[in-house]
């Protein structure tokens, strides 16, 4: 009973940072004739109408309980951290040390690299790192989820690269992103999957 009530806390807590600014067609989901493009022997989940790179694909209905823009911006998130993540895995694998290294991280791997991080301490300072650069990231997400216009994942870097771009090409730059965070996200899975059970260095096998 306990594990329930905690779910349907969170489930009512999400619905509450629901974004003000969603059209008719974005707020509310209809089963009509309309089949999704990604899951043709679905209906469309009309609640990813819009946004770029979605292509109807919502097998589980996950729009209809959460902010769409929340979702595309744990999507960003993750694919961006994933491809700095396979980077920095593979590059440690290939050599790539910071220095001074401590004696107890000498000789170690990607994949064996916990435990001696934890030992040392690297890891309670990752946390607090990632802790504090959580908080003001979540400051632009309830903003977003506020109502406030901004676009999920937009932290305002690189934007001059879209200086005097047409509509057109700015969605083709966003949908190059949402398609290399995607793969970034199996890539990282896989490499980590790789190395863990043949224990052996780049290329893995």
């Amino acid at each position: 009973m306990m594990k329930l009530a905690v779910v349907v806390a969170l489930a009512g807590s999400a619905s509450a940072f629901s974004p003000t600014t969603n059209d008719e067609g974005r707020g509310s989901t209809s089963l009509s004739a309309t089949k999704s493009k990604a899951l043709p022997w679905l209906p469309n989940p009309s609640n990813l109408d819009g946004y770029v790179g979605a292509n109807g694909f919502d097998p589980l209905g996950i729009s209809n309980y959460f902010p769409t823009d929340y979702l595309v911006e744990s999507e960003l998130k993750h694919g961006r951290i994933c491809q700095l993540a396979w980077l920095g895995y593979v590059a440690v694998d290939l050599g790539a040390r910071i220095y001074p290294l401590p004696d107890s991280m000498q000789g170690v791997t990607s994949a064996t690299a916990h435990d001696p991080a934890v030992a040392f301490g690297s890891m309670g300072n990752m946390f607090i790192w990632m802790a504090l650069f959580e908080m003001v990231g979540w400051i632009g997400v309830s903003q977003m989820l506020q109502g406030s216009g901004r676009a999920p994942g937009d932290f305002g870097f690189g934007k001059q690269f879209l200086e005097g771009k047409s509509e057109a090409q700015i969605n083709d730059m966003k949908l190059k992103e949402v398609v290399h965070c995607r793969a970034a996200m199996l890539a990282f899975a896989g490499v980590v999957t790789q190395s863990v059970l043949y224990d052996k260095g780049f290329p893995y096998f």
